[in-house]
């Protein structure tokens, strides 16, 4: 039997949501999701299929709204990205808005050229990393200020201990906590990115104070980091993770904290909820996610989803 091929092609759209009950990707790549969508074009082309569709940021938007995704948060968390995020938003004005930051994985990369990664995980330079990081959060803190109307949330920012070895996590660590001071300076709701870092990612919150609307994207978390949010009173934000099988943990965490500290998101073009896993994410796909959340909790999927979007008005104010 021959070697059966991964289907990278898009999935289909999820039926759309109840028209009083349209929602916010709470986190998302758009910019990001458009060369996917070339490179799925291209590798099909040189299968001798047929080429798949490819779509630009408008298009995307479109098929969101098209299945109830009125708006999306877009994380611009690269130097070179944080003004294709402020831009995007500008030009999408009410649709599209921005959040800021330099990703975990990025601040060690910034001005660190001696810091090694874990082993297997090869550092990738790039020319933006020999800009210092203290310069790259400047840029970073001015884009927030000058441009209110579109950038919304600090993020996302945390750390990762899954991609940077030992000898950069307390980099991160530094990085993280500048990101808290900005976001707490600015009144800004801050998104966390946590990965294989969970308890030094709640001992430096506790530490400096978290900011007052604080939100961990893609929650990865068990049901033990659920108590401590919910003391804490903060939010969990919920991506196709939440559909795979296993993660139980996720799942009764959205129970834990409550639906009124609960949001969805896609972070595309990862992430992508069952049963397409493995194919390009884009913001259409989040009914897929309301749907596994809603079945876990029982509930019906538009209960679900103007929960979240209630949420994401609370927290963004929009």
């Amino acid at each position: 039997m021959g070697k059966k091929h991964r289907e990278r092609n898009w999935a289909p759209a999820p039926p759309a949501l109840p028209e009083d009950a349209h929602v916010i990707d709470d986190h998302t790549h758009v910019a990001s999701v458009v060369p996917f969508s070339e490179a799925m074009s291209h590798e099909a082309v040189a299968k001798g299929q047929d080429p798949v569709p490819v779509y630009g940021v408008d298009e995307l938007l479109a098929q969101a709204a098209a299945v109830g995704v009125e708006g999306v948060i877009d994380s611009g968390c690269t130097l070179p990205e944080l003004m294709t995020a402020v831009d995007m938003a500008r030009e999408h004005p009410g649709t599209v808005h921005a959040a800021i930051a330099i990703h975990p994985n990025e601040s060690v990369l910034h001005g660190h050229r001696g810091v090694p990664g874990p082993d297997g995980l090869p550092v990738r330079y790039k020319p933006h990393h020999d800009v210092p990081f203290d310069e790259a959060m400047a840029e970073v803190a001015r884009l927030a200020r000058t441009y209110p109307a579109q950038v919304v949330a600090i993020g996302e920012t945390g750390m990762d201990l899954f991609r940077t070895g030992e000898a950069g996590k307390e980099i991160q660590r530094q990085a993280f906590r500048d990101h808290i001071a900005l976001a707490k300076e600015l009144g800004l709701p801050m998104q966390i990115h946590d990965r294989d870092a969970h308890r030094e990612v709640i001992e430096t919150l506790l530490a400096d104070g978290a900011p007052e609307r604080t939100v961990f994207h893609s929650y990865s978390g068990d049901a033990e980091m659920a108590q401590v949010a919910r003391e804490q009173g903060w939010y969990l934000s919920m991506s196709g993770t939440c559909s795979y099988k296993g993660n139980e943990g996720i799942r009764e965490s959205a129970r834990i904290v409550g639906l009124d500290h609960v949001m969805v998101e896609t972070d595309a073009p990862y992430l992508t909820p069952m049963p397409f896993r493995g194919r390009t994410n884009a913001p259409y796909m989040i009914p897929y996610t309301l749907a596994a959340l809603a079945q876990y909790l029982d509930l019906p999927i538009g209960e679900v989803a103007r929960a979240t979007r209630a949420t994401t008005r609370t927290v963004y104010g929009i």
